[in-house]
């Protein structure tokens, strides 16, 4: 394996100088993936970092665990220093490179789309029928916007949404050299759907996250599911609504007892609960294990979510008032926004660390290790 000592910044110098002192101690090899895909290793370029980076789930058992964290003076906090590195990741590999910036102040650049967003359907409603259409009780949203539109606009954006997070993804891949050790095989893949379906490396070996307090709970698991599993019940939902559309020509409304409403309501309410709850879980952690620096771009992320499952909900019960238009305007701009956002902020984690989990599981069944692709 290659190996290049001059990274391309110096939280990938800090992660290399911890991984060297961690192969040299390996207390926490049963803790999580990371330790032991560290220990395949013995020099760790640029693509090894960011790789254990991604598969790392910010439990905190090793800062807990490891006799070498602060206040010795080898400093070693794997947590802090691997999350800067993932965040770092982020903006490396995003297409096109021209929107990397947007990580740098993710937050504001989220809350300033959603809110053009938001007011862009607001006025294209007013303009396109009258004012008085926003307070319509007609309960039907193709009269604000013929559903051909309202279909077209929102395929147009998910599908850039798609090729950049494709984009990005493949930079990623390629860079951790997956493709030595054939990850994209059907039985990685498979282990890679289990780990992640699970939130398998989120127990802290098997005790839960630690917090601020120093006592593991299991509750970022609990609501990171709520959150993963309602965005995936809400998506069912538009899927779906779309294929009774354009298959069975069923135009909405759809019935309490549809496939649209049974996964678009508990999905609604998934997408409130578990961002609150995550919310509450990284104000209780320890400051010394995170990345202080991406707090905005992290809580951005959980207040879209939020927003998409609390606006959803909201417009299924005031469909038939003078106030659906207005939760329509609401509810398609910060999807809309959403949308738009998603390569560019803390939901590509998702991808990245599914990758990660890929090609641990290839490697654990080669046991040997990727040989990454050098930094240009």
């Amino acid at each position: 394996m290659q190996v290049s000592n001059h990274h391309a910044t110096d939280y990938l110098t800090e992660a290399e100088r911890l991984m060297t002192v961690c192969n040299s101690c390996r207390y926490c090899e049963g803790v999580c993936a990371v330790f032991p895909a560290m220990e395949l290793r013995r020099n760790f370029a640029d693509g090894d970092l960011n790789y254990l980076a991604n598969l790392c789930h910010s439990c905190g058992a090793c800062y807990q665990d490891c006799q070498f964290s602060p206040p010795h003076e080898f400093d070693v906090n794997v947590p802090a220093t691997l999350a800067r590195v993932r965040t770092d990741s982020y903006r490396q590999y995003a297409w096109p490179k021209a929107f990397q910036p947007m990580f740098d102040r993710n937050g504001l650049a989220i809350a300033i789309v959603a809110a053009l967003s938001v007011a862009g359907f607001i006025l294209g409603f007013a303009l396109w029928h009258e004012p008085g259409a926003l307070t319509s009780t007609t309960g039907n949203f193709y009269k604000l916007m013929p559903h051909n539109v309202m279909a077209g606009l929102f395929g147009a954006v998910a599908l850039y949404a798609a090729l950049a997070l494709f984009m990005g993804f493949r930079n990623f891949w390629r860079e951790i050299g997956a493709s030595s050790v054939s990850a994209g095989s059907g039985v990685s893949l498979w282990q890679a759907i289990k780990d992640a379906g699970s939130l398998r490396y989120l127990d802290g070996g098997g005790v839960g996250c630690y917090n601020d307090d120093e006592k593991p709970t299991d509750n970022r698991r609990l609501y990171h599911h709520l959150t993963f599993y309602g965005f995936l019940l809400c998506f069912a939902a538009t899927t779906t609504g779309t294929i009774y559309h354009y298959v069975f020509d069923w135009a909405a409304p759809y019935g309490l007892f549809s496939l649209p409403k049974l996964f678009g309501i508990p999905g609604g309410i998934g997408l409130v609960i578990g961002p609150i709850g995550l919310m509450k879980a990284k104000l209780s952690r320890d400051t010394g294990m995170v990345d202080k620096s991406k707090f905005g771009m992290e809580t951005a992320f959980l207040a879209m979510m939020f927003a998409t499952g609390l606006s959803g909900l909201a417009l299924m019960v005031l469909r038939e008032t003078e106030a659906m238009g207005m939760a329509l305007s609401l509810h398609l701009g910060t999807v809309f926004a959403l949308f738009l956002t998603m390569p560019y902020g803390k939901f590509v984690h998702g991808f990245y660390r599914f990758g990660a989990l890929v090609l641990y599981a290839a490697e654990r069944k080669a046991d040997r290790p990727a040989t990454p692709r050098q930094a240009a």
